[in-house]
C-alpha cells in the first residue's frame, strides 16, 4: 500500500486547470511581483481572517521578521517564545538583535502553557532583559490558548504575536486564526494547510500603524515610492505566481480543513489506548497541519519509525531537539522551570501521515502498523 505523507498530487489534480489558466495569464501580463492577483488573494484573505488588514509576503519566516519590526523591536529587547516550535520562530528575534526567552509548553495542546509565562518572564528579568512581547504558536494546527497568553500579555504591557503558520484556518471559540493576537503570521510552505507552490507568508493585523510599516518594511523601508527609503526593510514581496496558486486552493480549503478533521477523528478512533493522540479544547479547532502522536514512555522510536518505513508508512518527528538545547541558543534565557514538558515531547513525539485525502483503508493500515511495532520495538 502507498501512503503519501503529505499528498500535494492529489490536492493538484483538483486545481490543476485554474492554476494553469492562471499561470497563462501573469505570462500575458507580465507583472511577476506584486501583480494585480496579489491584492485578490489579500482580499480573499481577508475574507477568512475578517482583519483589516492581510498582508501577503515572502515567507513565513519573512511574515515574523515584518511583524518585529512593525511592532519596532529594538536590539537587546526580549520576546518570549515556545522552545517546543520550528526554528523560525525563535531566529528572527536574534536576527534583530534581540533576545529569545524560551518557555514550556502544554504536553495535551503543545502550544504555549499560559501558567508558565510568569516564570519565563522572570527569568527574563532576572537576566536584566526589557521583555517587551510574546510569540505564541499555533503548532501542528491547533491555536494556543490566546485568551489566557493574551490576559497574560495585557498585564505585564506585551505585545502579542501568533505565529500561525501551521494553523491558518483554524478557530478558538468561533474566532478564526488573525483575530487571535495583535498580529498573526502565516506560512504559505508547500506542506501548509494552504500551501503555495513555493515560499510565501502573510500577516494580519487590525493596527494601522503596525500595517503601514510592515507595508513600507516589505519593500525596502520605501515611502512615498520605492527610491525614497524612509526605514531599514527588506524584500519581502510575494511573487504573482504564488497567489495564482493560492487563490485556486482557496477555492477548496473549507472542504480540505473538513477532510482533515475527520481524517483526526479516525486516528484518535483507531489509536485509542495505544499512544497519546492530539486533544482539542472543547471550541476549538485545528487545521491539523500534523497528525502528531505520544509514544510510551520507554519505547523505542527509532525502532518503530524503521518498521513503519518497511511497512510503507512514512514519518517524520517534529521536533527532536528543543531550540534551547540548539548550539546557537543554547546561551539565550530558559524559563525557571527547565522545560521538562518540552523535554519529554521531544523524545516521545512521532507525526503520521495527515492529508485530506487520507483514505479511511490507508489509517487502518497506519494503525495496524503502528500496533505491530509497538509490540516488537
Amino acid at each position: 500500500m502507498s501512503i503519501a505523507f503529505i499528498d500535494l498530487k492529489a490536492q493538484q489534480a483538483r486545481i490543476r486547470d485554474k492554476v494553469e489558466a492562471g499561470f497563462q495569464m501573469v505570462l500575458d501580463h507580465g507583472a511577476y511581483i506584486m501583480g494585480p492577483e496579489i491584492s485578490a488573494l489579500e482580499t480573499r484573505l481577508g475574507e477568512w481572517t475578517g482583519v483589516v488588514h492581510n498582508i501577503s509576503c515572502s515567507s513565513g519566516t519573512d511574515a515574523l521578521l515584518l511583524a518585529l519590526m512593525g511592532l519596532e523591536l529594538q536590539p537587546g529587547q526580549g520576546v518570549i517564545v515556545p522552545s517546543f516550535t520550528f526554528a523560525a520562530s525563535a531566529e528572527v528575534m536574534p536576527v534583530m538583535g534581540a533576545i529569545p526567552i524560551f518557555a514550556e509548553v502544554e504536553k495535551t495542546s503543545f502550544n504555549l502553557d499560559p501558567e508558565k509565562l510568569p516564570q519565563a518572564l522572570a527569568a527574563g528579568k532576572a537576566a536584566g532583559i526589557d521583555i517587551v512581547g510574546i510569540i505564541g504558536v499555533g503548532l501542528f494546527g491547533q491555536p494556543a490558548n490566546y485568551a489566557a497568553i493574551g490576559n497574560f500579555a495585557r498585564e505585564n504591557g506585551l505585545w502579542l504575536i501568533d505565529d500561525a503558520a501551521q494553523s491558518f484556518g483554524a478557530t478558538w471559540h468561533g474566532k478564526p486564526v488573525g483575530q487571535l493576537a495583535d498580529i498573526t503570521c502565516t506560512s504559505f510552505f508547500p506542506a501548509k494547510p494552504l500551501g503555495a507552490y513555493g515560499d510565501g507568508g502573510a500577516i494580519f493585523t487590525n493596527d494601522d500603524k503596525i500595517a503601514n510599516i510592515i507595508r513600507s518594511c516589505r519593500v525596502h523601508g520605501m515611502g512615498r515610492d520605492k527610491y525614497e527609503n524612509i526605514r531599514i526593510g527588506m524584500t519581502g514581496r510575494l511573487d504573482t505566481m504564488q497567489a495564482v496558486v493560492l487563490d485556486a486552493k482557496l477555492d477548496i480549503f473549507a472542504d480540505e480543513l473538513v477532510h482533515r478533521q475527520n481524517a483526526a477523528d479516525r486516528y484518535a478512533a483507531l489509536l485509542e489506548g495505544v499512544v497519546g493522540t492530539p486533544s482539542l479544547e472543547a471550541g476549538v479547532t485545528s487545521s491539523w497541519a500534523q497528525y502528531v502522536i505520544q509514544l510510551p514512555q520507554g519505547s523505542n522510536r527509532d525502532a518503530i519509525c524503521k518498521a513503519l518505513g518497511t511497512a510503507g508508512v512514512p514519518t517524520a518527528i517534529y521536533y527532536p531537539v528543543p531550540m534551547h538545547r540548539q548550539p546557537p541558543y543554547a546561551h539565550y534565557p530558559v524559563s525557571s522551570c527547565d522545560l521538562p514538558v518540552t523535554m519529554d515531547l521531544c523524545d516521545h513525539v512521532l507525526a503520521l501521515p495527515m492529508h485530506p485525502y487520507l483514505e479511511t483503508a490507508q489509517q487502518a493500515h497506519i494503525a495496524a502498523s503502528l500496533k505491530d511495532a509497538l509490540a516488537k520495538a
